[in-house]
């Protein structure tokens, strides 16, 4: 299976542990975006797996694009340039002290990109599913109209095209509103990740529940076979409680709820239940088991620090069993 995912990676620097911004004095690096995120982990599932990215042409740029090679993402479609790399700190918080997230990624390498950076007809020749975020046409109208390019050519070569819509209202300061902008891409979806909430902030498409909103959804859109959402419960910083669900248009799938305590990092949960639930369309003929492998995959990813979940098929089975203990492998 051949996937094409597209968006920005930037590099993550945090206190070590759980220690404040203001007490620290050194800080971690890693590599991560969340389009990204979904790529390595359809990498370490054994898919054949490509970012479309660009990163500047200089040293912390081809780290960025070797730190995707060392987890088997193929990176011959990255682009470099001018520019920076979008930076994002992360303070890990602990009980009742929650995490807190500082962008930096104004004018990064990639929100410079055109559509004439990208073949997209060549990229997408042969590609099994395309994956995209809300979160890239945000950057840029460069970014906003590589994307839509993207989708339009996935729609006219029949390849399967997912989007996770949560956009990042901050993030758009080109002039540009995401419910300008958003539509027009998300017409040519197969799977859309969202609530109730997004799908009536974006689209005006209501529904009293999440079957009526996702309908509402496929009437709107009619490209759309499949609407998914998590719930998360955040008892403390620590100790969340997680489950999913699917529509198809017909039936409402659901998955265990998976309690997970404690957490080592919740950065890239939602990318790992995505990559989670589109291994499992694309393997099993059985869409119970896809959304329980989706939401076992993403809290599996709570446990690993990083931006990328490490989580290997035998992992996420055994999860997605119902067997949660842990007992050493040897």
């Amino acid at each position: 299976m051949k996937i094409i995912t597209f968006g920005e990676v930037m590099l993550r620097l945090s206190p070590p542990g759980v220690e404040r911004f203001t007490q620290a004095d050194s800080l971690t690096m890693h590599f991560g975006g969340t389009e990204a995120n979904v790529c390595v982990s359809l990498a370490q599932f054994g898919f054949q797996a490509a970012h479309v990215t660009r990163f500047p042409d200089h040293a912390l740029g081809k780290a960025a694009a070797g730190y995707l090679r060392k987890y088997g993402v193929d990176t011959q479609y990255v682009r470099y340039g001018d520019g920076r790399l979008g930076l994002y700190f992360l303070e890990t918080g602990a009980g009742s002290r929650a995490s807190q997230i500082i962008y930096d990624r104004v004018d990064s390498a990639f929100a410079r990109i055109i559509p004439s950076d990208i073949d997209w007809e060549s990229i997408l020749r042969g590609a099994d599913w395309f994956h995209w975020t809300g979160i890239t046409p945000a950057l840029s109208q460069g970014a906003a109209d590589c994307l839509l390019a993207g989708i339009q050519t996935a729609n006219r070569l029949g390849v399967p095209v997912s989007a996770d819509i949560v956009y990042r209202s901050n993030l758009w300061q080109y002039g540009r509103r995401p419910q300008d902008i958003m539509p027009a891409l998300t017409e040519g979806c197969t799977l859309v990740l969202g609530s109730k909430g997004l799908f009536s902030d974006l689209y005006n498409v209501v529904g009293s529940t999440f079957q009526e909103a996702g309908r509402a959804m496929m009437k709107r859109f009619p490209n759309i076979r499949y609407v998914t959402d998590t719930k998360r419960v955040s008892v403390t910083a620590s100790h969340n409680q997680l489950s999913a669900k699917l529509f198809d248009g017909h039936s409402v799938y659901k998955s265990r709820l998976h309690d997970i305590r404690p957490i080592t990092d919740r950065i890239g949960t939602g990318d790992a239940y995505v990559a989670g639930l589109i291994y499992g369309l694309l393997t099993f003929n059985d869409l119970q088991r896809a959304v329980e492998f989706g939401a076992a995959a993403s809290a599996l990813k709570h446990t690993i620090p990083g931006d990328v979940n490490l989580a290997t098929i035998a992992e996420v089975e055994t999860l997605a069993s119902g067997d949660t203990s842990g007992k050493l492998k040897r």
